[in-house]
């Protein structure tokens, strides 16, 4: 069983399609159960971000369910296949570890460095194992991640392009609005970027935070948190004052998730006209899709910065020093990785052969009792001890030294060595050790994929 990744983010296609592709948190689960319903998918889960979707799966054959993840993205979508082929990327094995590994440090980011893709991906993981849809390979894998991607930002200066993309946003509110300190801000979600975007307005000083959300009660939390941790005066909205939220601000900052517009022409053009509104007004458009309508931003005095206009500010970039220092921790933590997996593959043989011979030696015993029908207890154990004793010694060496062999390239052949050797019976732990083949192509959709990225599978794209 091997790790599988479709995705599709920032890099490989326009907003307008990484719109087409989201996947809400309302999604994600049904989406999840009817790649578990696959007879290649044995464990799934689902990062989206609001510049990423990425679908990691452990499946028993390349190309077939290849095949049924990409059918099941243009279900969901709308796109057709060669639209998705287009713009998707396909990792397997070893290249989809060294992808979540760079994308947890921050080096695939629109914002080099920014860490709240290290929340998205154990919110991801929680998720799927809430649903029992994360077995042993994606457990391990996801915290493997986390743990690279803690390192990276731990040892590396990565991060000090900004924090995250809420930061960078703020940064070009600035150019239009000065200074953000005393104003009032709206934030427009009470996610987890909605918590992330009133710390960072906290710290850029704003006087007062209004948190508006469909849900009121997880608007007053996020208020109360703005108040409680950050110092700042905050009070809550539901969404029916959207427009008196938006009038009496003159920063606003939105990341809802919701699937269709949030944020009218109508709302806009209100709040504008509205007693006391700012003459300008900051939209930081952070949805995925995009919660503001496009006509927003041809209204005079209003400014909309959106992740395709984050997309091309230089200030998303990191330092090369610490990208290359980023780059060499994911690299050693890979080798560290696979080593690990080539490790707990050879496991389920070493346990098969110490069961043989545990087994022979019991068969061995029951031979002795029947010869010996005579022997006292207290000599028979003495033989049984020095029996297994000397069986234990001598395969100590030949199973400690096939572990060692085993965590290098190429370890999986010692394992296979071993099981012909001892002529270990096909079985389970058999199939664990066992490397596993990729199956011959499966329909026409696994075939448009890999003609389309047929470089894809070992590689991970800059």
């Amino acid at each position: 069983m091997s790790v599988l990744l479709v995705g599709i983010s920032h890099r490989s296609a326009p907003v307008a399609v990484l719109e087409k592709i989201a996947i809400t948190e309302h999604d994600r689960p049904k989406l999840t159960e009817l790649m578990l319903a696959s007879s290649h998918v044995s464990e799934a889960m689902i990062v989206s971000t609001c510049n990423r979707v990425e679908i990691y799966a452990v499946v028993d054959a390349f190309h077939p369910a290849l095949g049924e993840i990409s059918e099941l993205l243009t279900k969901h979508s709308g796109l057709p296949l060669p639209e998705l082929t287009k713009h998707a990327y396909v990792r397997y094995a070893e290249a989809a570890a060294e992808h979540l590994f760079a994308v947890a440090s921050g080096l695939d980011s629109m914002v080099v460095g920014e860490q709240q893709v290290l929340s998205q991906i154990r919110a991801a993981y929680a998720a799927s194992d809430s649903q029992q849809a994360a077995g042993r390979t994606l457990h391990e894998l996801a915290q493997h991640s986390l743990r690279v991607g803690k390192r990276v930002h731990s040892e590396t200066g990565i991060d000090r392009a900004g924090a995250s993309v809420v930061s960078v946003a703020l940064d070009r509110a600035r150019l239009v609005l000065g200074p953000l300190e005393g104003r009032t801000a709206l934030v427009l979600g009470a996610g987890a970027m909605g918590g992330l975007a009133v710390a960072q307005l906290a710290r850029a000083g704003v006087a007062r935070i209004i948190v508006v959300n469909r849900t009121l009660e997880r608007a007053e939390r996020l208020a109360n948190t703005a108040t409680t941790m950050h110092g700042v005066a905050a009070e809550a909205m539901d969404m029916d004052r959207l427009v008196d939220a938006m009038a009496a601000a003159e920063v606003v900052v939105t990341c809802t998730g919701a699937v269709g517009t949030v944020m009218t022409i109508a709302d806009v053009h209100l709040a504008l006209s509205s007693p006391g509104a700012s003459e300008q007004l900051v939209i930081c458009d952070l949805g995925l899709p995009r919660d503001v309508d496009h006509a927003v931003a041809g209204l005079p005095g209003v400014t909309v910065i959106d992740i395709e206009t984050l997309q091309r500010d230089p200030s998303a970039g990191a330092a090369a020093d610490d990208t290359a220092a980023a780059r060499a921790i994911v690299a050693a933590e890979l080798t560290k990785y696979l080593a690990g997996q080539r490790m707990a593959e050879v496991t389920p043989t070493v346990a098969a052969l110490r069961q043989m011979a545990a087994d022979v030696v019991e068969g061995e015993l029951l031979r002795l009792d029947s010869r010996l029908p005579g022997l006292d207890a207290a000599h028979r154990e003495e033989v049984a001890r020095t029996v297994r004793r000397v069986v234990d010694k001598l395969l100590h060496a030949p199973t400690v030294r096939v572990k060692q062999l085993a965590s290098t390239p190429g370890g999986d052949s010692y394992a296979e060595a071993l099981r012909e050797l001892f002529e270990l019976k096909p079985g389970a732990a058999q199939a664990v050790a066992a490397p596993m083949e990729i199956a011959t192509p499966a329909g026409a959709l696994a075939d448009d994929f890999t003609a389309a990225h047929s470089g894809d599978e070992q590689g991970l794209t800059a």
